[in-house]
């Protein structure tokens, strides 16, 4: 089994489509960790996982926005591209199981959870950008499709 699980910020605005009588929501997630070279000095690597989420419970596109904090997870793919300077570029895909909303650089709060047979709701946070605490969700744990 390969799974992969990713928490960050969405790049851009999501962007829905229907392909072949399917709904498919595409975004864009960056984590950005934090490390010390060799020397010491602060540094920051961004990694870029490209999202599709196939699924016909698209109530959850309206708040995937630039900026958003995003949990995802799902199967992970690498694909390869040529670039305009000749070389192969490679990205890292993920074909999404489940979402959920974490939080918000702006002034949209998040919370709730999205996946193929779990509950679809959404509660926004008190706070602009506070993330719920463990004592204040309120959804069933055991949510699994199966």
């Amino acid at each position: 089994m390969i799974k992969l699980q990713v928490i960050g910020n969405l790049g851009k605005d999501c962007v829905t489509n229907t392909v072949n009588g399917k709904n498919v929501i595409n975004f864009n997630v960056a984590h950005t960790e934090k490390f010390r070279d060799a020397q010491g000095n602060q540094k920051d690597k961004t990694i870029w996982v490209e999202c599709a989420y196939w699924t016909d419970r698209t109530g959850i596109a309206p708040y995937l926005k630039k900026g958003t904090q995003v949990y995802a997870e799902g199967t992970p793919e690498v694909r390869t591209y040529p670039k305009n300077d000749g070389t192969t570029g490679v990205s890292l895909t993920l074909r999404v199981l489940s979402v959920q909303l974490l939080g918000s650089r702006g002034s949209e709060g998040g919370g709730g959870g999205y996946s193929g047979g779990g509950s679809e709701g959404y509660a926004p946070s008190q706070g602009a950008s506070r993330v719920p605490s463990a004592s204040d969700i309120t959804e069933p744990i055991d949510d699994l499709p199966f």
